[in-house]
C-alpha cells in the first residue's frame, strides 16, 4: 500500500513523495520556515488569538458582573463555564465544517458570528443572569476557532514538524492573556457591558488579515458521507487522546476562566489586580505551548506528557492547601507551564495517529478538552458555594491528572508498537 507525504522541492513547490507499504522515503527534511505556508501560520494564529480572547471574556468580567447582576457563587461558575462547553460542543460542528468546506470558509463564518453577536449584546445589554448565559453561547463559537485554526495550519506542514506547527497555532490561546489584562481596565473605564462592544474592533481587523493571509492546503481531503466522519470514535486512540487532552487543556482554560473569580473571593483582590494575576499565570501557560510541541518532536509525545501530568497534579494538589497569594501564584505558574506543554504534546501526537481526519480529530479532541475545562470552572464554583473552599475542587482535578498519567503508561506500549510514526511518540 503506498502512503503519500508532502514535501518542498528545490524551488519552493509543493510536491508528493510515495513510499511504499507505508514506509517513509528516505529524503532530507525541510526547515520548518520552508515546509509549509507562513502567511496561512500568520493569520492561523492571529484568528486564534483573538478567538480566545473573547472566548474567556466572561471570566475577567465576571467580579464585575456578579455585583452587578448579584450572582451567587454556583451562578458565577456555570456563568465563565458556559462558554466552554458551547466551544467543546461547537468544535466537533467545526471539525465537520473543515473537511467538507475547508478551514478558511469554516473560520470566515465562526469570526462573522462572534462579531455580529458582541455587537447585539453590546447594543442591547446583557440584564440578566440568562443573558450571561445567551452571550456565552456566542463566544462558544469563538472557542470553537481551535477545531478551524489547527487544521489550516496543520494541513501544510509534514510529519517533522506537526510539533512546531501546531504549538505555534496553537500559541493563539495567549489571547486570554490580553482578556485578562485589558478587559477589567476597560471595564472599570467604561463599564463591563461596553467591553463587549470594544471586543468587536480588533476582531473586525483580524477578520481583515485572515481573508487576505489565509490559504487552504492543497491537500484537502475529499468530503466523505456524514456518517464516515465519526469512523475515529469506533478506535480506542481517539478516545485516549480525547481523555488526555480533556485533562491538559480543560485545566489550562478551566483555571483561564476561573481565576480572576478564584483570587477575588480567596484573597480579596480587586478585578483589576486579579486581572494581572490571571495574566501572568495564563501566559506562562500558552508561551509553552509550541515548547510543547517541539519537545514532544525530540523525545516524543508519550515521555513529554507523563511528565506534565505528574507536574501538574502537585502543582494543583499544593494550590488546594496554599495560604498566601505568592504560593498560590507560583503554584498556578506551575500547573499552567504542565498544562500548556502538555496542550502542544497531545496535538504533536494526533496528526500521526488520523492524519486523513485531522479535521474532525481536531475538533473531537478540542470538544473533550472543552468538557474538561467547563468541568473545572463550574466544579470550582459549586465548590466553592457547598463547602467555603475552593480546595475540593483542585484536589479532585489533581487526581485526574494522576489517573491520566497512569493511563498513558498502560497504552504507550501499543501505542509504540503499533503506530508507524512510533519513533516520534
Amino acid at each position: 500500500m503506498a502512503t503519500a507525504y508532502w514535501k518542498r522541492n528545490g524551488e519552493g513547490q509543493r510536491a508528493v513523495e510515495t513510499a511504499a507499504d507505508g514506509a517513509r522515503a528516505s529524503v532530507p527534511e525541510t526547515s520548518f520556515w520552508k515546509a509549509g505556508h507562513a502567511p496561512t501560520l500568520i493569520a492561523a494564529f492571529l484568528y486564534f488569538d483573538l478567538a480566545f480572547m473573547v472566548w474567556v471574556l466572561l471570566g475577567p468580567l465576571a467580579p464585575e458582573i456578579a455585583r452587578s447582576l448579584q450572582l451567587t457563587s454556583a451562578e458565577k461558575g456555570l456563568m465563565v463555564a458556559t462558554p466552554t462547553l458551547a466551544g467543546a460542543l461547537l468544535r466537533v460542528v467545526n471539525g465537520l465544517l473543515v473537511d467538507r468546506i475547508g478551514p478558511k470558509r469554516s473560520g470566515a463564518i465562526s469570526q462573522v458570528i462572534v462579531i455580529l453577536g458582541l455587537y447585539l449584546a453590546w447594543f442591547m445589554g446583557v440584564n440578566s443572569f440568562a443573558g450571561t448565559l445567551a452571550l456565552g453561547v456566542v463566544l462558544g463559537f469563538a472557542g470553537a476557532s481551535f477545531a478551524i485554526a489547527l487544521p489550516l495550519a496543520s494541513r501544510w506542514y509534514p510529519a517533522e514538524h506537526q510539533g512546531k506547527a501546531m504549538g505555534l497555532a496553537g500559541m493563539g490561546n495567549s489571547g486570554t492573556v490580553l482578556a485578562s489584562l485589558f478587559a477589567p481596565l476597560l471595564a472599570k473605564m467604561f463599564g463591563w457591558n461596553a467591553v463587549l462592544g470594544l471586543a468587536c474592533i480588533p476582531l473586525s481587523l483580524v477578520f481583515v488579515v485572515y481573508m487576505v493571509m489565509a490559504k487552504d492546503a492543497p491537500n484537502q481531503p475529499v468530503p466523505r458521507k456524514l456518517i464516515d466522519y465519526f469512523e475515529p470514535l469506533r478506535q480506542a486512540d481517539a478516545w485516549w487522546l480525547m481523555a488526555f487532552y480533556a485533562v491538559t487543556f480543560g485545566g489550562f482554560v478551566g483555571l483561564a476562566a476561573s481565576l480572576p473569580i478564584y483570587f477575588t473571593d480567596q484573597f480579596g483582590l480587586t478585578p483589576i489586580v486579579a486581572g494581572y494575576c490571571t495574566a501572568a499565570c495564563v501566559f506562562a501557560g500558552s508561551l509553552v505551548r509550541p515548547m510543547g510541541g517541539a519537545l514532544a518532536d525530540r523525545i516524543g509525545g508519550v515521555k513529554a506528557l507523563m511528565v506534565v501530568y505528574l507536574v501538574a497534579a502537585l502543582a494543583l494538589a499544593g494550590v488546594a492547601n496554599a495560604l498566601s497569594l505568592p504560593a498560590a501564584l507560583g503554584l498556578f505558574v506551575l500547573a499552567m507551564l504542565a498544562l500548556g506543554t502538555g496542550n502542544g504534546a497531545v496535538f504533536q501526537l494526533v496528526p500521526q495517529r488520523f492524519q486523513a481526519e485531522i479535521g474532525v480529530m481536531t475538533g473531537l479532541v478540542g470538544m473533550a478538552g472543552g468538557i474538561g475545562g467547563f468541568y473545572l470552572a463550574s466544579s470550582l464554583g459549586l465548590a466553592k458555594q457547598v463547602t467555603g473552599s475552593f480546595a475540593s475542587g483542585f484536589l479532585i482535578f489533581a487526581g485526574l491528572a494522576v489517573m491520566a498519567l497512569a493511563s498513558l503508561a498502560m497504552v504507550k506500549t501499543r501505542w509504540r508498537a503499533t503506530w508507524q510514526t512510533a519513533a516520534r511518540i
